[in-house]
Parts: C-alpha cells; sequence; structure tokens
C-alpha cells in the first residue's frame, strides 16, 4: 500500500509513542491491507474531513 494522507490507524487510535501504541497502530494497519475496498477507503476519507474541516483533530 503507498502512503497516504490518512489511514485507519490515525483515525482510530490517538498518537502514542511507546512500542505498544506502535502495536496497537500496526494491528489497524493490517486490518486495513486484508479489508482493503472502495467503500472502506471511502469511509476512511468521509471520517478524516469529519475530523479535518470542523477542526475536531487540532490541538
Amino acid at each position: 500500500m503507498k502512503p497516504g494522507l490518512t489511514g485507519w490507524a490515525q483515525l482510530c487510535y490517538p498518537y502514542g509513542s511507546s512500542e505498544q501504541d506502535a502495536l496497537e497502530k500496526l494491528q489497524y494497519d493490517l486490518y486495513y491491507v486484508k479489508n482493503n475496498t472502495l467503500l472502506f477507503d471511502l469511509a476512511i476519507l468521509v471520517q478524516t474531513a469529519e475530523v479535518v474541516f470542523p477542526g475536531k483533530g487540532a490541538r
């Protein structure tokens, strides 16, 4: 998979810097790779827009 603007792990799991956090995000990324469909990509795109445009992702 090519890296993109967002991903399933970025939407589902908060920022983390520990090894355990990296393992959790890896699980989300592997789920995405196994279940990659156009509908799944569209759902990720919609959820990303819901975070970015109203500023819910800003700190």
